[in-house]
């Protein structure tokens, strides 16, 4: 746009972005001298207006086949996808029956496709770029020359990597991705409320923050999964239970936050909204942020996404006031029912102060992360009604949250609330309650992962540690005992012994300090799996006496919830904060990720979900 002589352009965009940042531009126009121009309208959540269907109908949608990028060289894109005249999306095509495969058409992308070319420049031009063959699709959103990192765009195959072939025979492997990705309403759903620009925040190995900014295009297990969950609460209503069986290195974080943006938005076929609030119950510290800024890129409006972290009356407001999407632990709704009880007095209104009218969508971010029972009885008083709480309450004391949510839900489905379920090992009762038919609603496989390179098999990188057992038997008159009672007895002897544990201390020490550390330019890292958090206490204490012994420049941490109890030591407690020398718990994934530390040793935490490249693992028990 051309500015007049002497005076400065008008022309830009809402929230600070450039001119030339298509992906806003298309969603929320630009400002000319006063006036906001639109060039695409996308699809409505309901079908309540006819001039937004008119002009979502008038969207053109182009492909261009050998899109010459460049007159200098005379270099040609196989096809180039646009919506209104502006590029969105390149795709290369390699057909192996001539010779050439997937493969090819990365070689392509990273050698002879430069990056500073104005339609490649990132954030400024196209958003993706597919590599596609016959059997094979692979994804980037950013051109690095050699540098550039593909992402497999496959279905998946008998639970590993790949796609299944057409059973009628009909169409190659990877048809889906023009039948059903590239479709004209699918590909204008995903510009409009998936592809967003992601800011993170990291610390380099001299502990100074740096941000990074990647382009976010969903891998299709992602999109699958919450086009089917957002259909299927349209279709089924509230009261329903999904579980989402999503293995570590799935993008979790992302998949939530498109499934909270989306139902919080769901109609149903008669223009009704279907969910007043979605709660998204998580520890995930980084998740409310990454919802906040993810969400308002698609709406462009703030206060969608509420984090409660300051009180149970503000999450007592929140559920109140029907906030769309709600982020909370499951550690805020503990009293939320007396506050919402107290805030009804102070109007002079009388009530329960329980939220049994509110139809609420409750994503859990890991379905049966041990949580406390009592905290987990609140979030079904608050949200389900106080009928639900004196059944919750004789278990809550000794049961955990994956077990309340198997108990609420045979109890018989809860009108007002639909619950989905994300974890990546489910338990036999988990599918059982959770599942369809034993099985869960979406999975994405641990084998899938690791085929894909998202995740490491350890099955391929452990050493055994054998440990014998020599049980002697006093006499005849001995009395039995019940043989699993007693085994398990016998294990946890064994693996808090002092002999045992200074023994695996020895080996997991010295390995990583000949071997491990000294991998990936000597930033390597380990993560240390323990039995218990009595394990992860004794282990701690292991570890830094025989590094203080050896004198190895080797730092390490703990990770674990609450307060543990040392039986030999009675009245003596142990505390995550207390054992890290002061570092909370908020702190510890950020400090990790420093070169001052080089061992996490870990209980019931971090297994899943938690990102660190550079570490390997060792489990002890």
């Amino acid at each position: 746009m051309a500015s007049r002589p002497g005076r400065r352009s008008s022309a830009t965009f809402a929230n600070g972005w450039t001119p030339t940042a298509p992906l806003a531009t298309l969603r929320h126009g630009f400002k000319c001298y006063g006036r906001t121009l639109h060039v695409a309208f996308f699809k409505a959540a309901h079908d309540l207006n006819p001039d937004l269907e008119a002009r979502y109908a008038a969207n053109r949608l182009g492909l261009t086949r050998q899109l010459h990028f460049s007159s200098r060289s005379g270099k040609s894109l196989d096809l180039t996808l646009s919506l209104n005249g502006i590029p969105v999306a390149t795709v290369e095509l390699k057909n192996r029956l001539t010779g050439q495969s997937v493969d090819d058409a990365i070689r392509q992308y990273r050698q002879d496709r430069d990056p500073r070319e104005p339609i490649f420049e990132f954030k400024r031009r196209t958003l993706v770029h597919f590599a596609v063959d016959t059997e094979s699709v692979f994804m980037t959103t950013r051109l690095a020359g050699t540098a550039t990192h593909f992402l497999p765009f496959n279905k998946g195959h008998d639970g590993g990597a790949g796609n299944p072939p057409d059973p009628a025979g009909r169409s190659y492997r990877t048809a889906y991705l023009w039948e059903e990705v590239l479709q004209r309403d699918s590909f204008l759903d995903l510009l409009a409320r998936f592809i967003h620009l992601q800011v993170e925040e990291k610390r380099d190995d001299e502990g100074r923050k740096t941000k990074t900014e990647s382009m976010i295009f969903p891998r299709y297990h992602q999109l699958q999964a919450v086009r089917q969950l957002v259909a299927a609460a349209g279709r089924e209503g509230v009261g329903h239970n999904y579980l989402i069986e999503h293995s570590a290195g799935s993008g979790k974080s992302n998949t939530i936050g498109w499934l909270a943006h989306r139902l919080a938005s769901l109609h149903d076929i008669q223009n009704r909204r279907v969910f007043d609030s979605v709660v998204v119950v998580t520890d995930r510290v980084v998740l409310d942020q990454q919802l906040q800024d993810t969400i308002y890129q698609f709406e462009h409006k703030l206060g969608v996404v509420q984090k409660v972290e300051e009180s149970s009356r503000q999450l007592a407001e929140a559920l109140e006031n029907a906030v769309p999407v709600i982020v909370t632990t499951l550690q805020k709704f503990p009293f939320v029912s007396r506050q919402l009880l107290k805030m009804a007095e102070e109007r002079g209104e009388s009530g329960t102060g329980v939220l049994p009218t509110r139809r609420c969508a409750v994503i859990v971010d890991e379905a049966h992360s041990s949580q406390g029972g009592e905290t987990a009885t609140e979030l079904k008083e608050v949200l389900g009604g106080e009928g639900l709480r004196e059944k919750a309450r004789q278990r809550a004391a000794e049961e955990s949250m994956e077990e309340l949510f198997h108990s609420m839900a045979k109890r018989g489905r809860q009108a007002n609330l639909s619950f989905f379920a994300f974890t990546a090992t489910p338990k036999h009762k988990t599918l059982a309650v959770f599942g369809r038919e034993g099985e869960p609603f979406h999975r994405y496989t641990m084998r899938q992962a690791i085929d894909e390179g998202f995740i490491l098999d350890v099955l391929k990188n452990y050493t055994t540690y054998a440990t014998y057992f020599k049980l002697l038997k006093s006499g005849e008159d001995d009395p039995n005992v019940e043989r699993k009672k007693a085994a398990r007895a016998l294990a946890r002897f064994l693996r808090l012994h002092p002999h045992n544990i200074a023994q695996k201390t020895v080996v997991m020490v010295e390995h990583f300090q000949g071997v491990t550390r000294h991998k990936i330019g000597g930033r390597a890292k380990a993560m240390v799996v323990t039995g218990s958090r009595l394990e992860a206490v004794r282990y701690k204490q292991s570890f830094d006496r025989y590094i203080q012994a050896k004198g190895y420049p080797i730092k390490t941490l703990v990770a674990f919830s609450g307060a543990v109890q040392d039986d030999k030591l009675p009245g003596v407690s142990y505390m995550e904060e207390g054992m890290n020398k002061g570092i909370r718990e908020k702190e510890l994934p950020e400090k990790f990720a420093t070169q001052e530390y080089h061992l996490l040793l870990v209980a019931e935490k971090y297994q899943t979900g938690f990102d660190q490249p550079p570490a390997t693992h060792h489990v002890c028990g």
